[in-house]
């Protein structure tokens, strides 16, 4: 259901061609979530009191290096059955928090400006990456709905992504990613490979010595 009060012209006074294309159906929105850094700031510090980040263990046994929550109707968990979404955080048996407005419309609208229109997600995965950690390479196709886009939000310093084929071993792209940006991909593009390169040493004047990324998926 649309939430109350929702703008279609949610990101109306942003300036310019901020969109980059990195694939037939992949985008770069350049500087996209600015105008809502404070209020998505806000909420995500509540969120983050009720569900708190954490280094998730891998199926093998492995600790990630990106520390990790979630809000949303699901949440994405790990464990040594492997990688699946949950009603409620394993940690605390409670229901994962709800999404909020803002970050539904911000997801909404960033999808629909580059053609994937009526995405409403039900799950926001939340990473929180110092200096030194990564992704490494991998396809999300945990999700129940892959006709649905991925819509990633960058906050705080500065990160390669890295961008490939649907085979592993396909060739790589690599594209700066700063602080606002959002990148976009679906259709025909979102089963490709993808991750982040070991964050280089930085400092935010908002967010300190971290990376802030939200990941939107349509899971159920």
């Amino acid at each position: 259901m649309m939430p109350d009060n929702f703008s279609d012209d949610l990101f109306s006074k942003v300036n310019g061609d901020v969109r980059q294309s990195i694939g037939a159906q992949a985008y770069i929105l350049r500087g996209y979530a600015l105008p809502y850094v404070n209020s998505i700031l806000t909420v995500l510090s509540t969120i983050l009191i009720q569900a708190p980040l954490r280094h998730m263990m891998t199926p093998n046994g492995q600790k990630m290096s990106v520390a990790m929550s979630n809000c949303g109707s699901l949440g994405w968990t790990s464990s040594k059955k492997g990688y699946c979404y949950t009603q409620q955080d394993p940690e605390t048996g409670q229901d994962w928090p709800l999404l909020p407005k803002v970050f539904l419309k911000l997801a909404y609208n960033a999808a629909k400006s580059v053609g994937f229109s009526k995405f409403i997600p039900d799950a926001c995965l939340i990473n929180s990456y110092s200096p030194s950690t990564r992704l490494s390479l991998h396809q999300d196709r945990d999700e129940q709905d892959l006709s649905a886009p991925i819509v990633s939000v960058s906050l705080g310093i500065r990160a390669v992504f890295l961008f490939g084929g649907l085979k592993r071993k396909d060739s790589l792209q690599k594209f700066p990613i700063y602080h606002g940006d959002i990148v976009v991909w679906g259709g025909v593009d979102r089963l490709r490979y993808h991750g982040v390169l070991s964050i280089a040493e930085s400092d935010h004047p908002l967010l300190g010595k971290q990376r802030i990324n939200l990941t939107f998926r349509k899971a159920g």
